[in-house]
């Protein structure tokens, strides 16, 4: 090992090498800490929760609250379970002897049972109203 000369800085900077930080000071900016994890607050998860179940049952209530009229489809049959003048009808097995009217055509969303006028087959027409459970059925005797 040799010896600098005297006067000249043996840890001074040499060409073509990055810069030596000075004695005390930091190589590069402080870096901030990371912020610490976002925890979902257990107060909102049970609020979302809360909303979701309120959500479920209120469709279910809708779902299961329908009456036969509104869950009847095209080609099944009907009974009428009420009197002709406040009809109740209630889906059975167009092979079974109980079956009283077929279903030719159905409108959702309408109490309109004018629409039955122009529907090939249909002799009878039947509607119900309330609850946001609109519906027109054509209807034919099957007896």
């Amino acid at each position: 090992m040799s010896t600098p000369p005297q006067g000249q800085n043996p840890f001074a900077q040499q060409p073509g090498q990055p810069p030596i930080p000075q004695q005390g000071a930091a190589p590069y900016a402080p870096v901030p800490p990371a912020p610490p994890a976002r925890r979902v607050n257990k107060k909102v998860l049970r609020i979302v929760a809360f909303i979701v179940v309120a959500i479920l049952i209120a469709v279910g209530k809708w779902y299961l609250g329908k009456t036969d009229a509104e869950s009847a489809s095209v080609g099944s049959c009907m009974k009428n379970e009420g009197t002709q003048f406040k009809p109740d009808l209630k889906t059975v097995d167009c092979s079974g002897s109980d079956a009283e009217y077929k279903v030719v055509e159905k409108f959702d969303n309408t109490s309109d049972d004018s629409k039955c006028k122009g529907v090939a087959g249909a002799e009878i027409s039947y509607y119900q109203t309330g609850d946001g459970h609109d519906v027109v059925l054509c209807l034919k005797q099957v007896k």
